[in-house]
């Protein structure tokens, strides 16, 4: 094993252990009822497939899907334009490499819970410009636009991952409608908050790393928005801490399958119904490793409380509301930054 900077290694109780739990119990979810052209919302087929949607985000916060609709070929060329950006010299990557100040682009510094993940990222988001507040700072009521930086190379990156990420969003909302039935609300009854929405895709490339026993790929965290859609290439790294026992078990992916996990946003408006669960990535000596997130997120105004449809006198608000896009830029900064404290949490807003 060879050395490594000590920015990437992590506190020992989120090292990585040797031996690997895999786990075969993440829900598979066959999607197909939603393409049945006689399939209804009353349909059996179609009320199974809600069940277990349902079932898989109250026990785990994360499955995957089968028979999506989504194009398998797309999703061939998004990961081939992916490595060859990745492959480019330093020099050439960093010609789109985001700061501080322009947040979306080339980046091989990101940091989770201020230690540094071994891997390079390229970000863009949805909507071109995404309107966002200008800083963190509440009484600040600025507002200013994103652009994405795309590289003059590969030549068909940019259109490649325009087609691929309007795919994710069509199944990210068809996803959401399942879900809200899965609550017993109507099924658009999210479709509102995506309106202007700060949605966005990640690009992660993990390179072989000499001490996969210390260092992590993506430390742990919980995704902060509604909805994950992550489409990975066949080398496995994914690790979910299990609702039941707290252990690190690693998914299994399926062939062609999309992993998709509840996000903290749902689990607001769920009033904790669903909750977002805990993940990190695990590296290995050998291989490199292609993943590639699609992040569902509301418009940057939305106020983000618990529904009135799930809160009764016998569950009352299990949240505050708190402001979407002054949370999304908070934790945008910290993936420059070093805060020496843990960044803003969903928990933040518990009410106790």
């Amino acid at each position: 094993m060879g050395e490594i900077d000590p920015a990437f290694i992590q506190t020992p109780e989120n090292r990585p252990k040797l031996c690997i739990i895999e786990e075969e119990g993440i829900p598979v979810i066959d999607l197909s009822p939603l393409f049945c052209s006689s399939s209804s919302i009353t349909d059996p087929s179609f009320e199974d497939l809600v069940r277990k949607i349902g079932s898989a985000c109250r026990e785990w916060g994360f499955f995957q899907v089968i028979n999506h609709g989504a194009p398998i070929e797309r999703r061939q060329k998004m990961e081939a334009e992916a490595r060859k950006f990745f492959h480019q010299s330093k020099e050439q990557k960093n010609e789109v490499r985001r700061d501080g100040v322009h947040v979306i682009g080339y980046f091989d510094s990101e940091l989770t819970r201020n230690v540094r993940d071994w891997k390079e990222v390229f970000d863009y988001t949805v909507e071109e410009p995404t309107l966002v507040p200008a800083s963190p700072d509440p009484h600040d009521h600025q507002i200013t636009h994103l652009y994405n930086k795309w590289p003059q190379y590969p030549p068909h990156f940019r259109g490649t991952l325009k087609e691929y990420s309007d795919e994710m969003e069509e199944l990210a909302l068809k996803l959401m409608e399942l879900i809200a039935l899965s609550l017993g609300l109507a099924p658009k009854r999210f479709h509102g908050f995506f309106k202007d929405q700060t949605s966005w895709m990640k690009l992660n490339f993990y390179p072989p790393c000499p001490s996969p026993h210390l260092a992590l790929g993506c430390g742990p965290h919980k995704d902060s928005g509604a909805l994950t859609v992550l489409a990975q290439d066949d080398v496995s790294g994914l690790e979910v801490k299990r609702k039941s026992d707290g252990q690190w078990v690693r998914v299994k992916p399926a062939t062609n399958a999309y992993i998709i996990n509840v996000g903290a946003v749902i689990q607001v408006w769920s009033n904790e119904s669903y909750e977002s669960v805990e993940h990190r990535v695990i590296l290995n000596t050998e291989k490199e490793r292609i993943s590639y997130p699609f992040f569902l997120t509301p418009a940057h105004y939305t106020m983000v409380q618990p529904l009135e449809e799930m809160v009764n006198n016998q569950n009352p608000a299990k949240y505050k509301s708190y402001n979407w896009g002054k949370f999304f830029v908070t934790r945008k900064r910290s993936n420059f930054v070093n805060l020496n404290v843990q960044n803003i949490q969903v928990y933040d807003f518990k009410i106790n």
